[in-house]
């Protein structure tokens, strides 16, 4: 009992940097946590750590893609993890637009509207898989013509963001930045599915998934500490953290999921479930922030744009 409770006390012109360091700060609950996170992230982005950043794809579909995509411009993260539909939500996004929703809404009618409802997210047929098709392909074409038949996914998605004019694009800043996204679920979503089409009448094309293994490999093994922001859960989670027990485990780690741990599941597994399995060190700094990605990264994130990281 050596740090005594604060209150938090925001005042006009208060700014994200000074609100996540009060909320540390303020002793509890969640709040904490928060701040804790932030403390965890700023001794990853010291310099001195090979950094991952782990997400699913449904935050993309919503305002925190801008969040996501800072994150890559800036380069505070080495390597990207994530699964098939961020390339989706990414690439609609870029040529069309999604829409505010509601979680009430009468499902059957939306489907014969042809619109999708993803959470309290709108989005039209029109807006997700028929504009993939119709600007994946040709694409695909010109990639394929110009860089060869076989690809890792992260080669693949680096292609796609250097043929994008779209800054708010995380895809287009990660082939800018040469920040590597991997996604080892590449055949789950429209993405992957366009790359199907594309095989249908090109069977030497491949996309190659030891590629991007070795990739992870060239990059954990050497590698004397690493850390990694884990959002959510699933495919995306658990390749992170699987390929850092190669190296003895995370050094650092910060969990932003609201799954729950007592079903034994991935998603809901705490950090300290991990360290059981190597896959966080025994010495490691880590903290699990339980809430939703889209409160808690803008939070947690944004205080490191204002502070200039």
């Amino acid at each position: 009992m050596k740090k005594k409770v604060e209150d938090l006390d925001i005042g006009t012109g208060t700014n994200i940097s000074e609100l996540v360091s009060n909320m540390y700060d303020s002793g509890g609950f969640v709040a904490k946590n928060v701040g804790l996170a932030v403390q965890i992230l700023e001794d990853m982005f010291s310099g001195e750590y090979l950094n991952f950043l782990s997400f699913p794809a449904c935050i993309v579909s919503t305002g925190t893609r801008g969040i996501l995509k800072e994150a890559v411009k800036r380069e505070l993260f080495d390597v990207v993890i994530t699964t098939c539909g961020t390339l989706d939500h990414d690439l609609a996004r870029t040529w069309e637009d999604y829409y505010h929703g509601t979680f009430e809404a009468d499902d059957s009618e939306l489907h014969q509207r042809n619109v999708n409802r993803l959470g309290n997210i709108f989005i039209p047929n029109s807006s997700y898989g028929e504009v993939l098709e119709k600007k994946m392909q040709p694409l695909l074409d010109e990639i394929v013509e110009e860089k060869g038949e076989s690809f890792g996914t992260r080669e693949i998605i680096w292609e796609f963001g250097k043929r994008i004019d779209d800054e708010d694009s995380i895809i287009y800043w990660a082939a800018e930045n040469q920040i590597p996204i991997y996604v080892p679920g590449i055949t789950d979503g429209a993405f992957g599915s366009q790359l199907w089409m594309h095989w249908q009448n090109n069977r030497n094309f491949s996309i190659d998934m030891m590629k991007d293994q070795q990739e992870l490999a060239d990059k954990v093994f050497p590698a004397e500490k690493s850390g990694a922001l884990v959002v959510g859960g699933g495919i995306s989670k658990h390749h992170t953290i699987w390929w850092n027990q190669f190296k003895g485990g995370l050094d650092r780690a910060v969990y932003v999921t609201t799954a729950v741990e007592y079903d034994g599941s991935l998603s809901g597994a705490r950090a300290e479930e991990a360290v059981s399995w190597g896959k966080i060190n025994t010495e490691a700094d880590h903290c699990t922030v339980k809430g939703d990605a889209t409160v808690l990264l803008p939070l947690i994130l944004g205080y490191f744009y204002l502070n200039a990281v």
